[in-house]
């Protein structure tokens, strides 16, 4: 483990731009393919494009400053003593592994990482469950710092306090290695993109950095076979939709008037609800100045596929 740069410090922009230089402890989930909300691809663009991605949310505020919070927390509730880092180290084996960990504990060859969570995802920490993200981020740490182990703390806002131990496991930082090697070597530094995952993050990632459309039309090579075999899936999934739909019938015919049927396994609703709603057709006919005045466009690409 070498230092990169201090950060005691350090401005946030020149931050961002030395993440630019490596994978670090929050990149490895989503370089691995099991980060909910980030894709490889989103890495990739990061790495390789000029501009900084400086992503922030109320969310990550609030992460941002209950870090020392959630340290003290963990000191009373461990007995054991922290200390920060104040750097950006690398793995001298492997330059591109980076870390800027959030604790060290005195004492001990391992460190500290500070997680807050909303009580909406307290399902994800129960029976002493940890985010697959973040233990890879662990293992991440353990790895650019030769550590034994690796503590993990959680806030979870107005419910609970955690705090796991992870345990050095060779085989799984040698497989980390392997896959961030490939990452960095073979898309990031041939500025290949990475292919996509086919989750809804991956929709909005490509779709944010191809925002405008231009006014051509290139050759289209090499998916036929790709677009036989959505043509495929599409016919699948009508047939799916149908007997679903099918279903959803046979269970109306059932209920009749009646707003819920239930047993020991399923409980089923049909209620009447109302939905208030602007009858924009009529207020543009009968209000066309306070229309317009409200009217909001909106740009986006819409994607098509059809068969020549």
């Amino acid at each position: 483990m070498k230092k990169l740069v201090s950060t005691l410090h350090i401005d946030k922009e020149s931050w961002l731009q030395y993440r630019k230089q490596g994978i670090g402890g929050s990149d490895a989930g989503a370089v691995c393919g099991l980060n909910p909300y980030r894709t490889a691809i989103q890495v990739y663009y990061d790495k390789t494009s000029d501009a900084t991605e400086d992503i922030d949310n109320e969310a990550m505020r609030q992460g941002r400053e209950l870090e020392e919070y959630v340290a003290k927390r963990f000191c009373e509730a461990s007995g054991k003593r922290v200390r920060r880092a104040n750097a950006m180290f690398y793995d001298e084996k492997n330059p591109f592994m980076l870390a800027d960990v959030d604790r060290m504990i005195v004492g001990e060859n391992a460190g500290l990482e500070c997680k807050t969570a909303s009580p909406y995802s307290e399902e994800k920490w129960r029976d002493d469950k940890i985010p697959l993200s973040y233990q890879l981020q662990c293992y991440h740490y353990m790895s650019v710092c030769n550590a034994d182990a690796w503590y993990i703390a959680v806030l979870i806002y107005g419910r609970d306090f955690k705090y796991y131990r992870i345990e050095r496991d060779n085989e799984v930082i040698e497989n980390l290695i392997r896959i961030e090697k490939e990452f960095w070597n073979e898309y990031v530094l041939k500025q290949v993109i990475p292919d996509p995952d086919g989750s809804k993050t991956a929709d909005a990632a490509i779709a944010e950095r191809f925002k405008e459309s231009k006014s051509i039309t290139i050759p289209l090579t090499g998916f036929d076979e790709r677009l036989e075999r959505r043509q495929e899936i599409l016919s699948l999934l009508e047939k799916i939709e149908t007997e679903k739909r099918q279903i959803d019938q046979e269970l109306k015919l059932y209920l009749g008037d009646a707003e819920i049927a239930e047993n020991e396994h399923y409980r089923v609703s049909w209620k009447n609800f109302s939905r208030n709603s602007i009858d924009e057709k009529r207020l543009k006919a009968e209000q066309p100045e306070i229309y317009e005045k409200y009217r909001r466009e909106t740009i986006s690409r819409r994607f098509t596929v059809k068969a020549a």
